[in-house]
């Protein structure tokens, strides 16, 4: 079913960012999911978070893979560069547009379906590299556009509509990004936008890969008596690690820091984000005591989020690989080829 465009009037009270552009500028399409998907509250929520950063529309890039959590671009800034790939391989090709173009904005939206079965593999790749982007997993537990299937990340136990239980293991994308290196790990509740747009914020600033886990309840598969992957059944489990509020560099202040303390992280662009210590002790910044607290908590079936890792000494593909600074894109031509005699001249380096 193709999308449907919105109306292009605009309400003459709404509020402008520092570009004077209002939220309205950084919608999409009309959304065709199913009434209620938890896909559509994360795609108001990064709406909200960009607008709110006042990030220029035409320097996003988005790209996806396949999945229902796959058209989710479509419905969040129509004014950006967008790409639809393969099943499982947008990271390659963000990888490929990162290396290209170094200074836009990269936001990779995914399902659990899209990177933890097919795409798993260049999933991990892409954490290692470290590729400067936002990597949402809009995770249902269920594959929706086949009818419901079990996913990777399904819990043991969990039934399905037919109400069959799934044996196997889950894939947790947290647990596993946190072993192989990655620099920020966050989960979060599609129900709950206070805590999603402090957290897409912070990631849209961290330099580096930002993987953000959104449990994404699926209303017509997965929401259902016996899911783990529910509407009740997070509600009831959610515990948050931290409560995120992100302040950005020369302004205002936009969320009131609270009276128990706060353990704050530096980003390299000035930009600094607040952690309540939610327990108290808690500490982002430190891989293995995470690694630990969340092994306890999944034990005793709780979901823990909030912004649960980040390195604030994080360097990129371009910092570790020290490519131009200039975007390759941006370069002339006979910088990026030189010609045969600077290739004869690399070449007698190798004999």
């Amino acid at each position: 079913m193709p999308s449907i465009a919105k109306p292009i009037a605009k309400h003459p009270t709404l509020q402008k960012n520092a570009l004077g552009l209002t939220i309205r500028d950084y919608e999409g399409s009309m959304s065709t999911l199913c009434a209620g998907c938890g896909h559509d509250s994360v795609t108001a929520g990064i709406i909200r978070a960009l607008w709110e950063l006042s990030t220029p529309p035409h320097r996003v890039a988005k790209l996806s893979g396949i999945g229902c959590s796959s058209k989710t671009p479509t419905y969040f800034v129509g004014g950006a560069h967008g790409f639809n790939s393969a099943h499982g391989r947008m990271p390659a090709i963000a990888g490929g547009a990162v290396a290209a173009n170094r200074d836009l904005t990269y936001i990779g939206i995914s399902g659990d379906g899209d990177s933890l079965s097919i795409g798993l593999g260049q999933l991990c790749h892409a954490i290692r590299r470290n590729l400067r982007m936002v990597y949402v997993i809009e995770n249902n537990g269920v594959y929706g556009l086949t009818k419901g299937q079990f996913s990777a990340s399904s819990d043991i136990g969990s039934k399905s509509k037919r109400g069959e239980a799934n044996l196997m293991a889950p894939i947790d994308p947290v647990s596993m990004a946190l072993s192989i290196g990655a620099t920020f790990v966050a989960r979060s509740f599609s129900g709950d936008k206070e805590q999603l747009v402090p957290i897409l914020k912070a990631a849209f600033s961290h330099k580096g890969f930002a993987l953000i886990d959104v449990i994404s309840p699926c209303v017509t598969f997965n929401d259902h008596k016996g899911s783990t992957k529910s509407y009740l059944y997070t509600r009831q489990h959610a515990m948050r690690a931290t409560q995120t509020d992100f302040v950005p560099p020369q302004h205002e202040i936009l969320a009131a820091i609270g009276t128990n303390g706060a353990t704050a992280v530096t980003m390299h662009d000035g930009s600094v984000i607040q952690f309540k210590q939610v327990p108290k002790g808690y500490d982002p910044t430190n891989r293995a005591s995470v690694m630990r607290f969340l092994d306890e908590h999944r034990a005793s079936n709780q979901i823990v989020t909030g912004l649960l890792y980040v390195d604030p000494n994080s360097s990129d593909i371009h910092e570790m690989k020290q490519t131009s600074e200039t975007p390759l894109r941006d370069l002339p031509y006979d910088v990026l080829c030189p010609g045969s005699a600077a290739l004869e001249k690399l070449q007698e380096e190798y004999r």
